[in-house]
This record gives C-alpha cells, sequence and structure tokens, in this order.
C-alpha cells in the first residue's frame, strides 16, 4: 500500500516494534493511526494486551487453531476474529511466532474518512461513537475475516498501522480489561486520559 497519498509524514511501524510482550506494545500503540488504503484512518486512543498461554482471557491461551492461526505467526500482522455472533475485533499481533500474543484495537479517534465510515456504522449519531469500542472500530474501518493476516507493516492488503510523530501520552490510563470473565485483574487495558473517543468507562 502507498501512504504517500495520504501523508508523506506517515511511516509504518517496524516490526521489531511488535517483536515485544502486548503489555509493553499496547501502551505504545497509544496515538498510532490505522490508516487503510481508501482514505480512511484514526488514531488509537484505547488497547488492550493479550498474552497467550499466560493469560487465560486470551484466545491464544490453549494453543493455535483454525481460528487464531494468525496470533501465532509473524508479529505485525492483524489478527481478525468473529464474536458475539455479531461482531469483529481487530488485533496487532506480537511476540515472536508460536506465542500466540496480540493487542486488540479497542477504540479510535477517526481522523480521515468520517463519510466511508458513516455509511457503514449509520447508527452512530454522533463521531465519537463511530469507533469507540473494538467492534465500532472494525466496522467503520471495514475489518473482517478477509483481513485476519494483512500485514500492518508492509500495508501489502491496504492496511496499514502508522506513527505520524505523535508521541503516545507520557502516562497512559490503566486499567483492567473489559468484557472477560478470566485473569479480570490484569491490568492491561490502556487509554489515553480524557480522550472522549473510549469504549465505555474512562479510566481516571
Amino acid at each position: 500500500m502507498d501512504l504517500a497519498p495520504l501523508d508523506p509524514g506517515w511511516r509504518p511501524l517496524p516490526r521489531d516494534f511488535y517483536r515485544r510482550h502486548p503489555a509493553q506494545v499496547a501502551p505504545e500503540l497509544l496515538n498510532k493511526i490505522l490508516v487503510r488504503a481508501d482514505g480512511r484512518a484514526g488514531r488509537l486512543v484505547e488497547v488492550e494486551a493479550y498474552a497467550g498461554s499466560e493469560d487465560p482471557a486470551a484466545h491464544s491461551f490453549r494453543g493455535p487453531t483454525a481460528r487464531n492461526a494468525t496470533m501465532f505467526g509473524e508479529p505485525g500482522h492483524l489478527y481478525v476474529y468473529f464474536t458475539y455472533g455479531m461482531h469483529w475485533g481487530s488485533n496487532a499481533v506480537c511476540g515472536d511466532p508460536g506465542q500466540g500474543w496480540g493487542v486488540l484495537l479497542r477504540a479510535m479517534e477517526p481522523l480521515r474518512g468520517q463519510d466511508a465510515m458513516r455509511l457503514v456504522r449509520p447508527a452512530a449519531r454522533r463521531e465519537r461513537d463511530l469507533a469507540s469500542g473494538p467492534g465500532r472500530l472494525s466496522q467503520a474501518m471495514g475489518l473482517t475475516r478477509e483481513q485476519d493476516g494483512a500485514d500492518l507493516v508492509s500495508g501489502a492488503q491496504g492496511i496499514a498501522l502508522v506513527d505520524d510523530g505523535m508521541p503516545p501520552p507520557r502516562r497512559a490510563a490503566v486499567g483492567p480489561r473489559v468484557g472477560i470473565s478470566r485473569a479480570v485483574d490484569f491490568p492491561w487495558r490502556f487509554h489515553v486520559p480524557g480522550s472522549l473517543y473510549v469504549s465505555g468507562r474512562r479510566i481516571g
């Protein structure tokens, strides 16, 4: 994917960025930009870390399956899964192949392509509702099983995670993950303090 038409200052995150524990990657993904080749883009404001065999809440906790195979592959790829029989969730794969680590992209602040997002998110009454939640984010960005395995570094499948120079918050808001029933005490949910675009209750 050629990012130049979107913004020459945007640079894909390198593979080594993802080659770490997801609890390290997650807070550093805050303020990075998820971008599609059609011009849709949003700044990540909320994420959650999931850590394979050390994390009972992770899809990858019990090992690889046909559904979660992407999580066990090369870091820097997109893992997309179907949940609750109605939503898609999108994750950035982390760590080394075989570890099953990832970061769930929970919410973003739309930057570009809002009209295209509204077409697929007609129920969103406000811009802050377009991508405030993992299912809403995936829908707003047109992410389904077809994008599972997409390379976020090369952007070859028309989607990438890029850096525009804005650093992550000096002190991200940190708290327990939501929507899970196991390992609920892991403080692996991170969001940009004060952001109006996070999903649900803000931490602090």
